[in-house]
């Protein structure tokens, strides 16, 4: 289980080719059907050139995102800002919903976010109250490979 779940994580979504991270994010949004009003915007000179590997995280981290506002959030309105600087792009999801419970249920949809996230040596903030949660997903606009050596991370 765990090698199909490497190789369905390592496989890159056809959207993203053929729309584009935005369009991709786009398309998924206008697809909502419980009524979650979902924008997507992007801010400045977005998303090129971006390596494919922090794209495609970027996607799954957002789709993610958007599962746990439809599933638990009770939220009306969601928006999904993307945006980079030199070196980095900034992935964020705002709900309007409930936010999170005092102590959050383990599961898999955080985690999974996370880990995507510091795989490619970015960070995952999430940010919630009675008003909603905000989700920010802060990666590197290129990959280095292999990751830089500190401290935790001999042997990887």
């Amino acid at each position: 289980m765990d090698q199909v779940r490497r190789i369905l994580d390592n496989l890159r979504p056809p959207t993203l080719d053929a729309l584009g991270l935005v369009g991709a994010l786009r398309a998924h949004a206008q697809n909502s059907a419980d009524g979650l009003a979902v924008q997507v915007s992007a801010a400045g000179p977005l998303l090129t050139p971006l390596d494919p590997d922090v794209e495609a995280a970027a996607h799954r981290i957002a789709l993610e995102a958007l599962t746990n506002v439809h599933r638990h959030a009770r939220a009306t309105r969601c928006t999904v800002r993307l945006a980079t600087d030199d070196s980095q792009l900034f992935v964020e999801i705002e709900d309007d919903g409930r936010g999170l419970p005092a102590v959050p249920r383990p599961g898999v949809g955080l985690a999974s976010m996370r880990y995507r996230a510091e795989s490619l040596e970015g960070a995952l903030e999430v940010r919630s109250g009675s008003g909603g949660t905000t989700v920010t997903a802060r990666l590197p606009r290129q990959r280095t490979w292999p990751p830089p050596r500190g401290p935790g991370r001999a042997g990887r």
